[in-house]
């Protein structure tokens, strides 16, 4: 090869390197875009539901027969086997990486309407699964390959999350971490840090407030304190394990005892109208939003609040209703935090901003986005404390993980690889 060939041959791929930079740039600002608006539309919709049942206390009694209704749409969508967030998750990996267009219009509605009867749900299972399908249809639409596919199914999971939750280097990296644990995508990088950032700004410009939260004060850091944020932690792990086994414990005993979809989500809704009425507080319906801020800012907490969110939300999601289980992941942490801290000697509102990372970090296994969103809920002044609470919760919460399709690629405890599905 001569030098002049040589030279032509680097240009070139120069040029490659440049083409595919600007090509992903312009797709996943398309995607980011479409995310935007959509998340921001979803979220405006989440709002005016709680708005609604928070002003109509009375909505809950219609949990059951709504229920009914988010079956029959599925039903004649042919979709009640969609395994929904696995559903994407395992689009990523697979041959075709496509999601299905009938997804997004039918988590949007199920959603709304188990927010606005007061099932116990949060709204990020319905942003990957919006984002997924949005994503999946510009690929298709621009005609995509296969490998592509993977990369535009999480630009849109990437866009919907940072949309609805203001945080886009979480979306980010949870995009990135949540398919495969140990192994990032880093292809995806750039695509998704766009999209994100893309439907970030717009949900911002049209008006999405991101989610903050201000804690009254960051201890200093003394060595003293790194062991009972370890504590914390360490507990925070073990809740994870038993949040995860109660999520699927629950999904699996209720579709074992009540065969029929109708039939199961009708007696959730039932069960979850009876919950309420014999604790006399709406605290556990729909996503808890208000409980999480009292935890972080005020240092207020029920004692036994994560433990009813715990079984409102099992017993929603089992049953058959929509959402996501992160919002409820929120709420469980900032509440067991809070709780737990006068044992340790911390401050009430520390101590639940602890157990948000910890318990997140534990059940998704994804100890970057973990450190991420602690950063872009409540500043960086602790994120010394809020990284060793992920990677201790990451280490010690095994291989259990809310969601099915996930891969544990490699071992927690030893450079292994075992490529095993989460518990």
């Amino acid at each position: 090869m001569t030098v002049k060939d040589m030279i032509v041959k680097k240009i070139k791929h120069a040029l490659n390197y440049i083409f595919v930079f600007l090509k992903w740039s312009v797709i996943a600002a398309l995607t980011g875009a479409v995310s935007g608006l959509v998340g921001t539309i979803f979220h405006v919709s989440i709002e005016v539901a709680t708005s609604m049942r928070e002003y109509r206390p009375s909505f809950i009694y219609f949990l059951p027969f709504a229920g009914l209704f988010i079956v029959f749409l599925y039903k004649i969508c042919n979709m009640l086997e969609n395994k929904g967030t696995d559903a994407v998750i395992s689009s990523v990996r697979s041959d075709e990486g496509r999601v299905p267009f009938l997804l997004a219009p039918l988590i949007f509605v199920s959603t709304f309407i188990t927010h606005l009867f007061g099932g116990s749900a949060g709204r990020e299972g319905a942003a990957l699964q919006l984002g997924g399908s949005v994503g999946s249809m510009i690929g298709e639409l621009i005609s995509l390959d296969e490998k592509d596919m993977h990369i535009i199914v999480m630009c849109g999971m990437s866009g919907m999350f940072s949309a609805l939750f203001g945080t886009p280097l979480a979306a980010v990296f949870f995009s990135l971490e949540v398919i495969s644990v140990g192994v990032i995508y880093y292809s995806g990088l750039i695509p998704c840090l766009v999209a994100a950032i893309v439907a970030y700004a717009l949900s911002v410009l049209c008006g999405v407030e991101p989610t903050r939260f201000v804690i009254a004060e960051i201890p200093e850091y003394s060595s003293v304190l790194i062991l009972k944020t370890v504590g914390i932690a360490v507990l925070c792990a073990i809740l994870s394990m038993v949040f995860c086994i109660s999520m699927h414990t629950a999904a699996k005993g209720l579709k074992k005892a009540f065969k029929n979809d109708f039939l199961r989500i009708f007696i959730g809704g039932v069960v979850i109208v009876a919950l309420t009425k014999i604790l006399g507080t709406t605290d556990y319906n729909g996503a808890g939003m208000s409980v999480i801020e009292a935890a972080v800012t005020e240092g207020h907490a029920q004692p036994l609040s994560w433990a009813f969110k715990i079984i409102f939300t099992a017993v929603t999601i089992g049953a058959g209703y929509k959402g996501g289980e992160i919002v409820p992941t929120l709420f469980i942490g900032a509440t067991f935090g809070c709780v737990l801290s006068p044992l340790f000697g911390v401050d009430p509102t520390f101590g639940a901003a602890i157990g948000i990372v910890a318990l997140f970090c534990g059940v998704v296994n994804c100890p970057i986005a973990s450190i991420m969103l602690s950063v872009e809920l409540f500043g960086a002044q602790g994120i010394l404390f809020f990284a060793v609470a992920a990677g201790v919760s990451y280490m010690l919460s095994g291989y259990y993980g809310l969601y099915h399709s996930q891969k544990i690629m490699y071992s927690k405890l030893r450079a292994e690889y075992i490529n095993k599905d989460t518990l």
